[in-house]
């Protein structure tokens, strides 16, 4: 049986996150797939991912992954990478497309208002390269990760939810947003683990022996 599932809907680095687990857990199966069926039936999910709101919920729809990627989130250790943590709110402004509707909030776009720095230089949308995460709260997948560390960045919209208690960490551009959110069993991040290093790949091999009890 497959322990981890890599969602395969068509958009994502799927690669390199599989290689990531790969290395930090050569023990572990791991699989990229796009067949329900070994989502549903995998110990652990992971929902990666690259692009478009829209086209996202309409592959995971045409796949019929859509319900088995639910279930998975509802009962399983789950692990969404970018759009795979987007995917998990109500509605997205990215083609006005709604979400899961997992968890509660908007995915918004960073307002060209408010992009500027301290020295009023413009800051460019995607915000793209290392920046820091500050952790928010004690969790299992922060285990060996100093409470500020760098992480890989790729997007032009983040998640603003009314329910701060999902807030498992932030980072600043220019203002503060939510870039990691966790309850129960999901844990989902805005950067991108495989692509950041050692603060990364401990995340990923902490998600890859995580149990957790909800």
């Amino acid at each position: 049986m497959t322990d981890i599932a890599i969602v395969d809907y068509g958009m994502g680095n799927l690669r390199s996150v599989h290689k990531a687990l790969e290395h930090v857990a050569p023990t572990v199966s791991t699989t990229v797939t796009s067949d329900p069926d070994i989502v549903r039936k995998a110990s652990r999910v992971v929902v990666p991912g690259q692009g478009a709101m829209r086209n996202c919920i309409d592959e995971l729809e045409t796949r019929g992954l859509r319900e088995a990627v639910i279930e998975a989130a509802k009962h399983k250790p789950f692990l969404g990478i970018c759009l795979g943590l987007q995917m998990l709110f109500e509605e997205s402004e990215e083609g006005n497309v709604k979400g899961l509707n997992i968890l509660p909030g908007k995915v918004v776009r960073f307002p060209a208002s408010a992009m500027t720095n301290a020295d009023g230089q413009k800051l460019k949308v995607p915000h793209m390269g290392w920046n820091q995460v500050y952790q928010a709260i004690k969790h299992p997948l922060w285990e060996g990760i100093a409470a500020d560390a760098r992480f890989y960045f790729v997007h032009s919209y983040y998640v603003a939810t009314p329910d701060t208690a999902l807030i498992a960490a932030q980072s600043h551009y220019p203002f503060p947003f939510t870039c990691a959110v966790a309850k129960d069993n999901i844990f989902a991040v805005q950067f991108h683990p495989e692509k950041s290093q050692l603060a990364g790949l401990t995340l990923l091999s902490n998600f890859a022996k995580w149990t957790p009890h909800f």
